[in-house]
């Protein structure tokens, strides 16, 4: 019976600290989510800013570069740097993508852009609680899944030179799935980071482990969004 009672006792810390860490990891997703929304509606509604980063074909493409070295400096540093350094990068990258997203608004109505993100969000929603409850492993699922995202790349590389309107499409539908997937795998992994963390871990080390994990959740929201608005974005044109 008391070693009942010190089992219960384990699994309430056990999901104290799984909550509390996902907790966090949202916090700071959707902190990552609103800076981009709101830097991509200020960019829009600025002309001038908009014939700047597109006007120029330099700077637009050093965003990009600038945002991919972020990604990859801080999945690869986060470490060895203080977790104020990585919660900046985070932000920096949040606001990089908030710039170079802003054409959105030129190019889809906000009535589409606004229903797209709440089918987004719904789907999102629904795919987290399921890599959270499921006892099922994802771990073949994530590995299958990430193959689909070379492929999404290289795909949508070689769309760049062909210009297939139809080939674009099937990007998408195809990139729905593989970031549903991803989702549902990225969401499991942090679940099991989160109750293999030895108690008392620093506080600075903790907020490390969910900036990573809300850099990897955004990344899945943000890709997922994209792919559903070319499928259900209504043009201005």
């Amino acid at each position: 019976m008391v070693e009942s009672l010190s089992t219960r006792r384990e699994g309430t810390r056990a999901q104290v600290q799984v909550n509390s860490f996902i907790q966090s990891v949202y916090n700071w997703m959707a902190i990552g989510l609103a800076l981009t929304g709101g830097v991509a509606f200020y960019v829009a509604s600025s002309p001038s800013l908009m014939r700047l980063i597109f006007g120029n074909q330099m700077l637009f493409f050093g965003l990009i570069i600038g945002e991919l070295g972020l990604v990859f400096y801080l999945s690869a540093r986060v470490q060895k740097i203080q977790a104020s350094t990585a919660t900046a990068l985070f932000m920096l990258y949040a606001a990089l993508n908030g710039a170079t997203m802003s054409f959105i608004f030129l190019a889809y109505t906000s009535t589409s852009i606004a229903s797209t993100f709440f089918v987004c969000a719904g789907t999102f929603v629904a795919c987290s609680i399921y890599g959270m409850v499921t006892k099922r492993d994802l771990t073949s699922l994530g590995g299958f899944m990430s193959m689909g995202l070379i492929g999404i790349i290289i795909a949508t590389v070689i769309n760049l030179f062909i210009r297939s309107s139809a080939m674009m499409m099937v990007i998408s539908y195809v990139g729905v799935l593989v970031f549903v997937g991803l989702t549902a795998y990225d969401t499991q992994k942090l679940k099991h980071m989160a109750l293999t963390q030895p108690a008392g871990l620093d506080a600075g080390v903790v907020r490390k482990g969910a900036i990573i994990g809300a850099l990897t959740l955004y990344l899945d929201f943000i890709n997922l969004f994209l792919m559903l608005l070319r499928i259900l974005g209504g043009s201005r044109d």
